[in-house]
């Protein structure tokens, strides 16, 4: 376990030197004067202090030592705009915490949705509603994320005002609140990655159902119900565990859609806002937290490995 645990962190440091200097020099090739952008009404003498203060005079990689120096020490520099200039963790932390629970209830309600859609297909191989599962799948995986947003966005919280349209309320202090406006922006970012676990998972079940264990189970007596649940299906989700774990990669790019179309205050607002005010060091900082996120997921889900799967604690 101790080797696990530092092969995985060392993991997680490469990956995020890896991710935000790439970050840094892509944004060094970005077009235009960022101190005009974020100030474009100060003075001479305020724009030198602004552009001292992100280090923008220095070459790449000694700008992007200097914000790795801070990053590491909780130092995450400042946030500049037209009108006033405020530190990043202000903002950064709360931004974090309600992403991550964005992305909770989206994998919450993935995983809700594909678990007894998969079952119902699997028991029923070849049988007409299978046939319908299967295809409201493929159908569910063409339908472009941010399409499926403006349109949830506009008949649920437009057009038939059921929903609110846009806004965030924090669980712990307004929960029917929170519930109202978390629902269609989490189910926007689940569609897509339920449907790749219903698939991924009725296949492993089908050829669990097949395996030689399963027809001693059935030749004990065991009820389909106890098989299913208890034998097939733990016996099927490592599959399913790893593409939870890689979906989260692609949450967190989804999240920057739906949290900007339903103004969420989460890690991907801040990160576009970033980009179009071309905010290096913070945007260094969210990236930074992009990778940490799904790093640590995914050691979370190896860990998880082991739980479902004991044959695996000892490899």
């Amino acid at each position: 376990m101790t080797k696990f645990v530092l092969t995985r962190l060392f993991q997680l440091v490469v990956v995020v030197l890896v991710v935000t200097f790439v970050t840094s020099v892509v944004m060094s090739f970005l077009p235009g004067d960022p101190v005009k952008v974020i100030a474009p009404f100060a003075d001479n003498q305020q724009r030198e202090a602004i552009r001292a203060d992100l280090h923008l005079d220095d070459p790449v990689p000694v700008r992007y030592v200097k914000w790795l120096g801070g990053f590491v020490t909780g130092d995450l520099g400042n946030y500049y705009t037209v009108s006033s200039n405020r530190p990043v963790a202000d903002q950064f932390w709360p931004a974090i915490r309600t992403s991550a629970i964005l992305m909770l209830w989206a994998q919450v309600l993935a995983l809700a949705m594909a678990i007894p859609l998969a079952i119902y297909s699997a028991s029923h191989e070849g049988g007409w509603i299978d046939k319908i599962i299967s295809n409201s799948a493929y159908a569910a995986l063409s339908i472009p994320g941010f399409a499926l947003t403006l349109l949830l966005a506009y008949w649920l919280g437009v057009k038939w005002q059921v929903l609110p349209p846009s806004g965030w309320r924090d669980p712990w202090y307004d929960t029917v609140g929170h519930l109202r406006r978390v629902i269609v922006p989490a189910f926007a970012l689940s569609l897509g990655p339920a449907a790749i676990y219903m698939r991924l998972l009725r296949t492993d079940l089908i050829a669990t159902l097949r395996q030689d264990f399963i027809t001693m189970a059935r030749a004990k007596g065991l009820t389909p119900r106890r098989i299913m649940w208890r034998h097939a299906l733990r016996a099927s989700s490592i599959t399913l565990l790893t593409v939870a774990g890689l979906s989260v990669g692609t949450m967190i790019g989804s999240a920057l859609v739906v949290e900007v179309i339903f103004g969420i205050p989460g890690l991907g607002t801040l990160t576009a806002e970033a980009i179009i005010g071309l905010q290096y060091g913070a945007l260094q900082t969210y990236v930074a937290a992009m990778a940490i996120l799904f790093v640590v997921v995914n050691i979370g889900v190896d860990i998880l490995y082991g739980v479902v799967d004991p044959r695996i604690r000892n490899v």
